[in-house]
């Protein structure tokens, strides 16, 4: 059972390649909601993946997201997860991401543990 409490910090620097102009999002050289989505997740799943056997895996399900305020090229952001709820297969974590200037965005995301070849063979059953 996987306990609750775990938490992650993941940074990431606003470049070219993930902002708003460059990820479709927008058109503005801003930090992109797409690449907010795709750090909070990352920040998730990293935090729990030595806690996994090595044939599973956790795969988000959903994700509940805000993003408050635009951070310009070169800022730094900061995402700290939390899981707040762990039942059974089911994990579901708090987000709040930040940069010097305060919150830029925060939410909450749901994964599931899942063996890793029984999920891939489902996937490619889909082709």
């Amino acid at each position: 059972m996987m306990r609750v409490g775990i938490k992650n910090v993941k940074t990431i620097i606003v470049s070219a390649e993930n902002t708003a102009a460059a990820l479709g999002s927008g058109e503005l050289e801003v930090f992109a909601t797409p690449a907010l989505a795709a750090l909070a997740e990352a920040a998730c799943w990293q935090s729990v993946a030595g806690e996994l056997k090595a044939s599973q895996t956790s795969v988000g399900t959903s994700l509940t997201l805000r993003h408050l305020a635009a951070t310009p090229l070169g800022g730094e952001l900061r995402c700290e997860s939390e899981l707040i709820e762990a039942d059974g297969r089911r994990l579901v974590f708090r987000i709040e991401v930040s940069d010097s200037a305060g919150l830029v965005g925060e939410g909450e995301h749901e994964r599931f543990i899942v063996d890793k070849e029984k999920f891939l063979s489902k996937a490619e059953g889909r082709r």
